[in-house]
């Protein structure tokens, strides 16, 4: 049974909303940020990224203090604003291929720590306890943890009434995406949302495993506060039907001192290995990998298919058995300067061009994960390889705040 609760969100003001919402900060380039920055005296990279120019030599602490004063000076120029009763979006975010629908709600840390809400990747502990004291100190958090539930009949056909309905925000964005923001405010609808969530047996988290993970510490150090909005962390619930599952795709600095005519007889031991020539070829089903070595696209494909555990037959995780750490000694897929990783909403042609410019040798693109190998994986508790996913959709910041 899957907790959800109304909160009192901050956001922006009506006229203001397209001005104030920016992509993830780490999406943007050093240039466009700083155009960003020096342009849009609105925009809530202002309060993500206050004095821009010297921040990266503050510590930590200055750092979260300034963002902290920023997010206030927002607020008190009525930039931002706080609801007046606790309630739920609904969020569509319309692209030229796709069209994501969710709900914006409080989700419980207590599930989270029941494994209500499961997971299936692994944490870095620096950035858990580096993102609980960014918490800590600025009070607020912008980015929900995006997480999944199955799609039924009744959810689907409320969505579709609710979208009928005059939305609170509409807006277009600079990268040509129409992001419409509707309130639920109304108690029996709230009740009626809560009541569904409550028939779920489990929410699975798609992406925010860190924020998710800094949440349960944060509650862990200061719930003696009695602060109850510790006891919750905001979350973007979204159909698994809506999801969009991209893979990570690897390109790789050096062959590990072998010969192109050596490495090609090794991949033969576990792949059957077709030349491709300058066909752009990516895989088009599961145990299926391209490479792009020397010139030429490659298909490889996976001789022996038979598997103990879900874990063993991801994709992600036999390119790292069978290739990257046998073959090209690659240990440590988080830290290994010699791998680097493309996400599987780039053209094929970024491996190709990173490759042929000389610093890559070779580039790897897979088939991407399934809901179905993800949400086996974490009802077993099983964990994927680093970069194995990236998913869609991704949130605006500043346009929902959830304050702690």
């Amino acid at each position: 049974m899957a907790k959800i609760v109304p909160f009192r969100a901050v956001r922006p003001a009506k006229d203001k909303v397209s001005l104030v919402t920016a992509r993830s900060y780490d999406e943007y380039s050093a240039a466009e940020l700083a155009s960003q920055l020096d342009y849009n005296p609105f925009s809530f990279l202002h309060v993500l990224n206050p004095l821009y120019i010297n921040l990266q030599k503050s510590s930590f602490e200055k750092r979260f203090r300034l963002v902290q004063a920023k997010y206030a000076e927002f607020k008190e120029e009525k930039i931002l604003k706080k609801e007046d009763k606790p309630v739920f979006y609904l969020y569509e975010i319309k692209s030229r291929n796709r069209t994501f629908t969710g709900l914006i709600a409080a989700t419980s840390i207590e599930d989270y720590r029941n494994n209500i809400i499961k997971k299936h990747e692994d944490t870095l502990q620096y950035r858990v306890e580096l993102f609980k004291d960014y918490l800590h100190q600025t009070g607020f958090n912008t980015e929900p943890v995006l997480i999944t539930y199955p799609e039924n009949a009744a959810m689907a056909k409320w969505k579709e009434l609710k979208k009928q309905k005059r939305p609170l925000y509409h807006f277009t964005s600079l990268n040509r995406d129409t992001h419409t923001l509707w309130r639920i405010k109304n108690e029996g609808e709230i009740a009626w949302l809560q009541e569904q969530f409550d028939k779920m047996g489990s929410l699975y988290i798609a992406d925010g495993h860190h924020r998710s993970a800094s949440a349960n510490m944060l509650y862990e150090e200061d719930k003696a506060t009695g602060n109850v909005n510790l006891n919750y962390f905001m979350s973007f619930l979204i159909s698994e039907a809506d999801l969009k599952i991209y893979e990570y795709n690897r390109i790789i600095h050096d062959l590990n001192g072998m010969s192109k005519e050596q490495f090609l007889a090794a991949l033969d031991n576990d792949f059957t290995v077709e030349n491709k020539g300058q066909q752009l070829w990516k895989p088009e089903q599961k145990f299926q990998f391209g490479m792009y070595l020397d010139g030429d696209f490659y298909a490889l494909e996976l001789r022996d298919k038979y598997f103990s555990s879900v874990q063993e037959a991801l994709d992600a995780q036999l390119l790292y058995d069978k290739v990257l750490h046998p073959l090209l000694g690659i240990g440590d897929l988080r830290n290994d300067e010699r791998i680097e990783y493309i996400p599987g909403n780039k053209p094929v042609t970024a491996i190709k061009e990173a490759v042929d410019s000389g610093e890559f040798e070779v580039g790897f693109t897979l088939y991407p994960a399934s809901i179905k190998e993800i949400k086996e994986l974490a009802d077993n508790d099983l964990i994927m390889p680093p970069k194995s996913t990236y998913i869609e959709p991704k949130f605006r910041s500043g346009l929902v705040v959830y304050e702690i």
